[in-house]
């Protein structure tokens, strides 16, 4: 580890130099001046001195020409510089010229004349600060490289994952796979799963009347509002049929599904849909959504909440459509 000793008066930079060289500690750097200590510091923009890194610095309070306050203000002004710890050396009395120092991001300081186990119990400490924080320093940047890389990966599997073509979304056989493994998550965690069925309400006739270009056109808007609504990582969208999507809502319960439902149908509102209406040319194409909530841990099927959902649609579509049950 590297130490900067900045001191305007020779005596006092041997002494010091001495003192931390009986200590074991070889990598020891002097300057006589605030000026020259921020020209060798700039050396890189990691405060590297040749091959070596300034791991701490010891500066004289009082200097001419840029004092000690205003060189470690300098100092903690640069993002490569700021991390080191800087020990002021004062007299006695300078209890002002500390109080700025420490406002400047002064870590420590040592009183004149200057103990050797004073010294060297403050040098350890700091060096010992600073071992901490470049240590997390390194964990952060690791973290931020690892979420970088599974930022990506997860980019890279949404683009392997079965889509519909026109919607963009999970299709069919995706949903068996993502249900699944929900269902069993959910018995581990013992939490609840949700799923809601969004069905488009006759269907079939709009198509006869439109045209299949704005029935298709219908389906992306739906697949958008879903997509939109659904917005933490584990909530999945899929076209589970023709007209028909289903939405898979992980450890939410029945009456968070349902406020989901209706932020979907406001959703399709904002989109020029009214309480979930489709309007075109006179002809208006209704959503019924069919909801149901399980507990794995509670003894219950998968294939039970698929058919209590799937009933639930078909309920509402049965009492007229544009409803949800």
């Amino acid at each position: 580890m590297a130490i900067l000793i900045v001191d305007d008066i020779p005596v006092n930079l041997m002494l010091l130099e001495e003192m931390l060289r009986q200590e074991g500690y070889a990598d020891i750097y002097c300057v006589r001046s605030g000026q020259e200590a921020l020209e060798m510091l700039a050396a890189t923009e990691k405060g590297a001195v040749g091959e070596k890194r300034v791991d701490l610095i010891l500066m004289d309070v009082m200097m001419p020409g840029m004092d000690g306050i205003e060189t470690c203000r300098r100092i903690k002004a640069q993002d490569g510089l700021r991390d080191i710890p800087v020990i002021m050396v004062t007299v006695r009395d300078d209890d002002e010229a500390l109080a700025q120092a420490f406002a400047m991001g002064a870590t420590d300081y040592i009183i004149k004349p200057v103990k050797e186990i004073e010294l060297l119990a403050r040098v350890r400490a700091a060096l010992k600060l600073k071992h901490e924080t470049d240590r997390r320093k390194a964990r952060e940047l690791e973290l931020v490289e690892l979420t970088t890389q599974l930022d990506m990966l997860n980019r890279r599997l949404m683009h392997m994952v079965p889509r519909d073509s026109l919607t963009e979304v999970g299709n069919r056989r995706y949903f068996d796979e993502i249900l699944g493994r929900e269902w069993n998550r959910a018995r581990r965690e013992v939490v609840p799963l949700s799923l809601f069925m969004v069905g488009l309400d006759d269907f079939k006739r709009c198509n006869e009347i439109h045209g299949r270009d704005k029935g298709d056109e219908w389906l992306r808007k739906v697949a958008d509002a879903l997509s939109c609504v659904l917005k933490r990582a584990g909530d999945t969208v899929i076209r589970y049929g023709e007209e028909e999507f289903a939405a898979i809502l992980p450890n939410t319960p029945n009456g968070g599904a349902l406020t989901v439902v209706h932020e979907f149908m406001a959703h399709m509102a904002a989109l020029g849909c009214r309480d979930g209406v489709a309007q075109t040319a006179g002809e208006a194409l209704t959503l019924s959504v069919g909801l149901a909530t399980a507990e794995p841990c509670r003894g219950s099927d998968m294939q039970g909440l698929i058919a209590a959902a799937e009933g639930a649609l078909y309920l509402a579509k049965g009492d007229g459509g544009n409803r949800i049950s």
